[in-house]
């Protein structure tokens, strides 16, 4: 199936749940039996402390499904505040003065208060460069 949005062509591959399994690199697996659907946020890196919105138009009080790609492993976590696809989100408390990890490397500190669930962007992170 291709999906065209905002002039770009996607690929959608629909399985259905009954034929997805561990053996089948790429998919989600059942968990007690249950598909797992498809993860509103992905975190690279099991020391990541912010994670990638994946959807568009993530509303504020979604229960996102969240995967650690490192290790395909999931969790839950509430938005608080909508956040545009692509940006990040808090998945702990972040105080002014913390160091945001993505990837596992450092990619700013914080300049104001996060709570977990919050959207993460240059109102309240900035590099360490300047």
């Amino acid at each position: 199936i291709f999906a065209v949005k905002d002039n770009l062509i996607a690929l959608i591959c629909w399985i259905p749940p009954s034929a997805c399994c561990e053996m089948r690199p790429g998919h989600r697996t059942l968990k007690q039996g249950k598909p797992m659907g498809a993860p509103h946020l992905l975190v690279h890196d099991r020391r990541d402390n912010v994670g990638v919105v994946v959807v568009e138009d993530l509303a504020a009080g979604t229960d996102m499904l969240a995967v650690i790609t490192e290790d395909n492993s999931d969790f839950r976590i509430a938005a608080r505040q909508a956040t545009p696809i692509g940006h990040k989100i808090a998945l702990k408390d972040l105080a002014a003065g913390d160091t945001v990890i993505k990837y596992g490397e450092d990619i700013g500190r914080v300049v104001a208060p996060i709570a977990k669930g919050e959207h993460v962007h240059t109102h309240n992170l900035k590099t360490k460069r300047w």
